[in-house]
């Protein structure tokens, strides 16, 4: 049975993941900052272990980490993300909650994907995924705006693409998968595609991944994006 730890997994994307993935018979490693407020999580039914994980806690990370030393992480998935004020315009920036921002979306994934590149190693899939957006492609930028949240999505494949490389000696997959925009807490009602039509197309993608993919950015139906 293949293993997928996904952290922000009480709600939005990462709640869907842990949904498809359990419904098709992986072991599910769920992580939440706060679990006896996850419900829908709860009740997904025995295929899936709920741990409470705060990723900007390093100490937590490694204790977690400890915990499952004997597990096996065929999939990691990087799902936990906030996007700040907004909005958030030239003139109107809040720099104390940017650099929350960049710490929870640019940093923790990377201190997740340390903490448990060990269990990724000794799987048979070996893959880490990192839910990104669009928002963070300097090349797709013609917008402007949104400093905080840009940026940070900018640093996060800027983080990844650097993992990517250190970690193919080891075999590890790593890429970043932007999922449309869903219909979730963050993407608003306005969105264009659903949590189910989203994370299906990213489990292809990831599915489907190999080593000659490593340090790419995909959309969540397969295309690549410029960085």
């Amino acid at each position: 049975m293949p293993t997928v730890l996904i952290t922000g997994a009480s709600r939005g994307l990462g709640l869907e993941f842990a949904r498809q993935y359990a419904a098709d018979g992986w072991r599910v490693i769920a992580t939440c900052r706060n679990p006896a407020g996850a419900r829908e999580l709860a009740g997904l039914g025995g295929g899936v272990d709920v741990h409470a994980l705060d990723v900007t806690d390093h100490g937590r990370i490694q204790a977690l980490a400890k915990t499952l030393k004997r597990d096996a992480i065929d999939v990691l998935i990087n799902g936990a993300g906030i996007y700040g004020p907004r909005p958030a315009p030239l003139g109107g920036v809040n720099y104390a909650a940017w650099a929350e921002v960049l710490r929870v979306n640019a940093m923790a994934p990377l201190t997740v994907s340390e903490g448990f590149d060990d269990h990724v190693a000794r799987s048979d899939l070996k893959r880490i995924v990192t839910i990104t957006s669009r928002m963070g492609s300097i090349a797709d930028n013609d917008s402007g705006g949104s400093y905080i949240y840009r940026s940070s999505k900018a640093a996060l494949n800027a983080v990844m693409k650097s993992l990517s490389v250190d970690l193919r000696p080891r075999g590890i997959t790593v890429v970043v998968i932007h999922p449309g925009w869903v219909k979730t807490d963050m993407g608003g009602p306005s969105a264009l595609i659903d949590p189910e039509e989203s994370v299906s197309a990213m489990r292809k993608v990831i599915a489907g991944l190999t080593m000659e993919d490593s340090g790419r950015f995909f959309n969540y139906d397969g295309p690549e994006i410029p960085w």
